[in-house]
């Protein structure tokens, strides 16, 4: 539990860091003279650079674990924020958008694999899924204000370097009191068993299909349409304070299931059913639902959302046996980014033919036939920790 917490904190200082840079990146672009056509350049590369970390981060969190990756990611996309805060020029904007996308990518799987190793119990499991679901919200709904205060207070550098020392800050913490992975021999002898010979030639495969990644695909996907297409309502006359409003209205959603530690105990394959249903029904009515208040459409999405999200984790962690949880998670963050790039760029194209948000809908909808069927009998799994669990 006390790693769990130590993982919470870190992530909270992390997302927060993170978050508060997005009301500041495309003032920060302007300012250095960059035009409308980069800018969405800048924005896109972060997720593009994200898919090589995150191919990379699969075997090598499983191979040497999460602790290393997670200390490098915080400390190096620190040092970049700091280079940032001196940034004179759009293209140096643009190099560092793109070191950073790739450094922070081994950092989500590596606290989502280290969090899933830290109990063999699917409940215990589901409440860190959960507890991961509420600090990233939580940072998501506080930092973009932070970071416009900061702003207005220090200035583009003395925001940037700031942000970058507590992200450093962060990585020292991570350093002196996340503890150091068991090598392999000691696991063995710590069980008892006789360490196995380390076999490279063929690697292994994931215990399930990959085409199941089409969900978290969908989902991102799905999200990107909504987040593109929010802000243009009523032909783009919306305010930037009603936007953020209705942004912070799906937070919410999210907050109050996410908060509702007794779903854990339901089976994720239901959760999962229930949250795509969820989001897809919700699409349907933004597409369709004229008369219903689009602020009770996106606080039930929010719900979907905050029950979807960590039973999806869940489920990955079902499906795989508990084994290679880097490689699992890993690809669950390539497949998210992949549809966090497209869904915006799909609805630029078809608004003009059909409502986005319909294809939205008819997406959930589909990759709901592509969840695997309940077995009867769960198989007998054994998730080994990275580390001894020690209670507090």
């Amino acid at each position: 539990m006390k790693t769990a917490l130590w993982l919470y904190m870190f992530l909270f200082l992390a997302f927060f860091d993170l978050h508060a840079q997005y009301p500041v990146l495309t003032p920060f672009a302007i300012s250095l003279g960059a035009a409308p056509t980069f800018i969405g350049w800048m924005m896109g590369i972060y997720a593009l650079t994200h898919l090589p970390g995150n191919l990379l981060a699969g075997s090598l969190i499983d191979r040497h674990g999460s602790r290393r990756y997670i200390i490098f990611s915080l400390t190096a996309a620190g040092i970049i924020l700091l280079l940032q805060a001196h940034v004179q020029l759009p293209w140096q904007l643009l190099v560092l958008r793109s070191i950073s996308g790739f450094v922070l990518a081994f950092l989500s799987p590596a606290c989502l694999a280290l969090l899933a190793s830290l109990s063999r119990d699917p409940v215990t499991q589901g409440k860190y899924m959960s507890g991961h679901g509420v600090i990233h919200t939580l940072a998501s709904v506080l930092s973009p204000a932070a970071g416009a205060f900061i702003v207005a207070n220090a200035g583009f550098s003395g925001t940037f370097q700031s942000l970058g020392w507590l992200l450093i800050f962060t990585g020292l913490m991570a350093f002196l009191s996340l503890p150091k992975p068991m090598p392999a021999a000691a696991k063995a002898k710590h069980k008892g068993q006789q360490a196995e010979p380390i076999n490279n030639e063929k690697p292994a495969r994931l215990p399930f299909s990959l085409r199941l990644y089409l969900i978290p695909f969908a989902i991102a996907c799905s999200q990107g349409i909504l987040f593109f297409e929010i802000p243009l309502r009523e032909s783009g006359l919306a305010s930037i304070m009603s936007t953020g409003l209705l942004f912070s209205v799906i937070s919410l959603g999210a907050l109050v299931t996410l908060s509702m530690l007794f779903l854990n105990r339901y089976a994720p394959h239901i959760r999962v059913t229930i949250g795509v249903f969820g989001l897809a029904i919700c699409f349907y009515a933004l597409a369709a639902a004229d008369r219903v208040p689009i602020m009770i459409i996106l606080f039930t999405l929010g719900l979907a959302k905050g029950l979807l999200f960590p039973a999806l984790s869940s489920l990955f962690i079902q499906l795989s046996g508990g084994g290679k949880l880097g490689k699992v998670f890993s690809f669950q963050s390539i497949a998210m980014s992949l549809g966090s790039f497209v869904g915006p760029i799909a609805a630029g194209q078809l608004r003009s033919v059909v409502s986005p948000y319909f294809v939205a809908f008819l997406m959930l909808m589909t990759v709901l036939l592509l969840l695997p069927k309940r077995n009867r009998e769960a198989p007998l799994t054994a998730i080994s920790p990275e580390t001894p669990i020690t209670t507090v």
